[in-house]
């Protein structure tokens, strides 16, 4: 079993939707998979976001998303990290974990100041891949949030 993780171009955009999709319900939100492609080759077309996909055998099965954002104390690019989905046929098999790695290591090519993230309160199952790969957890920022 290989695991390959790749850059998404406008010709994988279709097959990381499907998981995009799916992610979105996992957050309640209403299945819509034109949508979700819609979103996505936006996202790439302007080069607004880069994202991951990591496939076995051939088929999407997990995928990561990074906004660029700055940090200016430290006068360097940062991203945040927005989005992390594994299919659940394909977890346990260590996607998250090279996802996460990937993040980092294009973080280090880009020169960031740091990847951030964040998820919900009760995702323990993110949250224990995230602190196993050595993410730190803080609880010391606001946000307003317009839905």
């Amino acid at each position: 079993m290989v695991l390959d993780i790749k850059k998404v171009g406008k010709d994988d955009v279709s097959m990381v939707a499907i998981l995009f999709d799916a992610y979105r319900v996992f957050y309640k939100q209403s299945s819509n998979l034109q949508a979700a492609f819609d979103f996505l080759e936006q996202r790439v077309d302007k080069n607004e976001s880069t994202i991951f996909m990591a496939t076995l055998q051939g088929e999407a099965v997990g995928f990561i998303q990074l906004y660029p954002i700055f940090s200016s104390v430290s006068l360097k690019p940062a991203w945040l990290l927005n989005d992390l989905y594994v299919a659940e046929n394909a977890r346990r098999q260590g996607v998250a974990e090279a996802l996460l790695q990937q993040a980092k290591q294009f973080a280090l090519e880009t020169k960031a100041a740091y990847v951030m993230l964040q998820t919900s309160e009760d995702n323990y199952k993110a949250q224990s891949v995230y602190e196993k790969n050595g993410w730190i957890k803080l609880n010391d920022f606001f946000y307003e949030y317009y839905s």
